[in-house]
């Protein structure tokens, strides 16, 4: 699987796509090693540029402020650690509750559904390189539309289901995203995805 292909064609055609994801083998651990790790870079990698080099407009503050290059390091490490472990928690949420809105329990599926899900609000982290542009990272809002449409076809869920599914696995992957921000702000004082 070539990441960057798979990206654009989750992003452009999501529909036709996730029909190719269904056939496909659901090696978890491939997904991870092939997928994950090199899309979970970008919000890390824009947004140490972004508040070391360039650095943030702080609300109230006077002008541009720069973080350390120690905690920009370690924020950056942190926030891409907990990126992966974002989808995975939702890969195993998305597993635990499928049957609830009838669906079927099936971890490898409900992982890559996390995953490829998950491709826009990686993709938004470039946004993280300016100060001005960080409003654009909810262009990754648009995973929760890709989410909507995967779920019928990886878990099975009925289609008058899927878009109460598809609300609540969104507001959980929120607060995941909300709670790993804000420990990556007071530990190390920088902004993250």
């Amino acid at each position: 699987m070539n990441a960057a292909s798979r990206a654009k064609a989750i992003l452009v055609d999501p529909t036709a796509e996730w029909t190719a994801i269904e056939q496909e083998a659901g090696d978890p651990a491939y997904v991870l090693s092939h997928y994950v790790v090199l899309l979970a870079l970008v919000p890390a990698v824009f947004s140490f540029i972004g508040v070391c080099v360039i650095g943030v407009v702080v609300p109230g503050g006077s002008g541009i402020v720069r973080a350390s290059l120690f905690d920009g390091l370690f924020g950056a490490i942190f926030g891409y650690m907990m990126a992966c472990v974002t989808v995975l928690a939702l890969g195993l949420l998305i597993n635990l509750v499928a049957p609830l809105f009838g669906g079927r329990r099936s971890f490898d599926s409900a992982f890559k559904l996390a995953v490829y899900s998950f491709t826009p609000v990686w993709l938004a982290g470039i946004f993280l390189l300016l100060p001005g542009l960080r409003f654009l990272t909810l262009s990754g809002c648009y995973g929760a539309y890709i989410l909507w449409l995967g779920l019928p076809r990886l878990m099975k869920v009925p289609e008058e289901k899927s878009q109460n599914f598809a609300v609540a696995i969104v507001v959980c992957a929120f607060i995941f995203i909300y709670f790993a921000v804000t420990v990556q702000r007071v530990v190390f004082g920088t902004p993250g995805l």
